[in-house]
């Protein structure tokens, strides 16, 4: 393949690496083979090691296997047969099991094994990047003892979520970067960002800036490499918009991505950055870095790009931490997460890629040592409060709650034999579907006739949920996750982070229930305004966009409304939204 993402003076084929040799700087880089393996393979075997001794899968992940389920089952991508709905926040980690799961490899296992394969795969092309960065000079570790040493690195490494996938992606996307920046393919790869978590668009468009600056490609260079980048995440942003009729996720309207909680997201920092005391390796790193800014550069015996060694070695070491920076800014401003640490390890990873390992100095080996210090005594005996627990601002430490409510150390295939209010959901889902029957089971209220199928179920554990309900029938969250009415509501103030909305129970009754059949307990007046709501403007809007027979003529008004929808949001009390919604009407 012949290049276009290149100076018009310079065109030349893209050669991609034929071994790891080529992938390691310099002509002598063969002279200490063993010393260069251990530098990149050596945390890539720990964090496996680690990842495995702490393997489980996540309520959230089970969420991916529902679709996956349905994917295979021939009902599209979405969570409950006949609602088009995306609730699977990692596109490419959602196609990637559907592959396993076409290979007829366990779901559940593909998930916790395939992230800890790629977790570990990341951390080896971390160290590549590296030592390609730091050219052909003697190096030792660094940033990859600070990650080692973090339980959420250990925890995460697994979970059945894409973390382990945003990893690989984030550690190769830079490798490439610092490898082959003029190539079409490495544009193609940096672009892949908001396919693997939407917010890392975030890295993409760094990264893609930091390439056009190292390559300095030709404007016709540069609009190859652009329509290269866009194309796959550009393709399928027009089939999300027409399909799903949203222009995101739909957790990321239940969790109101685009809304600033900066006070909650710096407590989301603290509850991550405290318990590890990370200012104390972040002062020893600064300390080992800054003096060797004003030290020669070693010549690169391969240059990145077309820019002076020097200066691409400083643009391929700035990009990562402007990226990791961004992305931390991002999670603090949308207020953070539920699980502790999660969001904030894609943005270390990117801030600790220069380095993962450094040159070896005398700042750099004194550093080395208070690092790794830290790091045992890290690793050892430093922990969040509320290990197992949700703590008081309600951030859970998810792997250890996990493991208590299914009495497992490694909870990969869900029982809930710790949590038996999780066990006597599923046996009245199980119950209602002996009956054979449509039943709208509640939640708190009795149940009710349904107009599904089969039996529809609210719960706020909706990974379980999903698990627990047959494919023919609609398992529900109140907050939003893959159910549009819920996710569509206003914010509940005071409410846990991801999880601060609600939807009432007459809201559920009027949508999915028999009219004729309501239970006891419920307000007459409600489940007839909600009801009434729901064929007024907008929500009727959204009730058309995701249930309608997907003719070309809906697709194109998905397309055309996907602003506007994604955007719409209403009160949760039917009374109120009545009457917003269906004015004149």
């Amino acid at each position: 393949m012949t290049s276009t993402y290149s100076p018009a003076h310079r065109r030349r084929a893209v050669r991609l690496p034929s071994s790891v040799n080529e992938l390691l700087p310099g002509r002598n880089a063969s002279r200490q083979p063993l010393l260069r393996m251990a530098v990149w393979m050596v945390p890539a075997l720990v964090v496996g090691l680690a990842g495995f001794q702490r393997r489980w899968m996540s309520d959230d992940a089970y969420i991916y296997v529902r679709t996956v389920r349905q994917i295979l089952a021939g009902n599209g991508p979405v969570f409950n047969a006949g609602e088009r709905v995306e609730s699977s926040t990692g596109t490419l980690w959602q196609w990637l099991l559907a592959a396993a799961g076409l290979a007829r490899v366990d779901l559940a296992t593909a998930a916790v094994y395939g992230g800890l394969l790629l977790t570990a795969a990341g951390f080896a092309l971390a160290g590549l990047g590296a030592l390609r960065l730091h050219g052909n000079r003697a190096v030792l570790p660094l940033g990859s003892l600070v990650l080692l040493a973090l339980p959420p690195v250990w925890d995460f490494a697994t979970s059945g979520l894409e973390t382990g996938l945003a990893t690989c992606w984030i550690a190769g996307a830079w490798l490439a970067l610092t490898t082959r920046a003029q190539s079409l393919a490495t544009s193609l790869l940096l672009g892949l960002g908001p396919l693997v978590r939407p917010d890392l668009g975030i890295v993409s468009v760094v990264f893609l800036g930091a390439q056009w600056l190292l390559a300095r490609p030709s404007r016709q260079g540069t609009l190859a490499g652009v329509a290269v980048a866009g194309a796959l995440p550009g393709t399928y942003e027009i089939f999300r918009a027409g399909y799903y009729g949203h222009l995101v996720p739909l957790p990321a309207v239940a969790k109101e991505a685009s809304q600033s909680l900066w006070e909650r997201g710096l407590g989301y920092l603290g509850d991550f950055s405290g318990p590890y005391l990370l200012w104390l390796p972040a002062l020893f790193i600064a300390a080992a870095v800054l003096p060797s800014r004003g030290q020669r550069t070693e010549r690169a015996t391969a240059p990145f790009g077309h820019s002076s060694p020097g200066r691409s070695r400083l643009l391929a070491a700035l990009a990562p931490v402007v990226a990791g920076l961004l992305c931390w800014a991002y999670v603090i401003k949308v207020g953070g997460d539920f699980m502790h640490g999660r969001m904030l390890l894609p943005g270390m990873l990117l801030m600790l890629l220069p380095v993962f390992v450094v040159p070896v100095t005398r700042a750099s080996a004194l550093a080395a040592v208070g690092v790794g210090t830290w790091a045992v005594v890290c690793a050892g005996w430093l922990r969040i409060p509320y290990e197992g627990q949700m703590g008081p601002a309600g951030i859970a430490d998810e792997h250890g709650v996990y493991a208590l409510r299914n009495a497992d150390a490694h909870p990969v295939h869900h029982t809930f034999a710790g949590a038996p209010w999780h066990l006597a959901h599923a046996l009245e889902v199980q119950q209602a579907e002996r009956t054979g029957a449509p039943t709208l089971l509640l939640g708190g209220h009795d149940s009710m006739a349904a107009n599904s199928p089969s039996v529809t179920a609210t719960y706020v554990v909706l990974g379980w949920n999903g698990a627990v309900v047959p494919l023919d029938g609609a398992a529900l969250d109140p907050i939003g996750l893959a159910y549009p009415l819920a996710a569509h509501t206003q914010r509940v103030d005071g409410g846990r982070v991801g999880h601060d909305k609600h939807l009432p129970a007459a809201w559920l009754a009027a949508d999915r229930g028999d009219a004729a059949d309501l239970p006891s307990g419920l307000d007459p007046a409600h489940v007839n305004a909600a009801r009434h709501a729901l064929r007024c403007g907008p929500l009727a809007d959204l009730q058309a966009a995701t249930r309608d027979p997907l003719t070309p003529g809906r697709f194109l008004r998905n397309l055309a409304g996907s602003w506007a929808r994604t955007s719409f949001r209403f009160p949760s009390d039917p009374v109120t939204a009545e009457r917003e919604l269906c004015r004149g009407n």
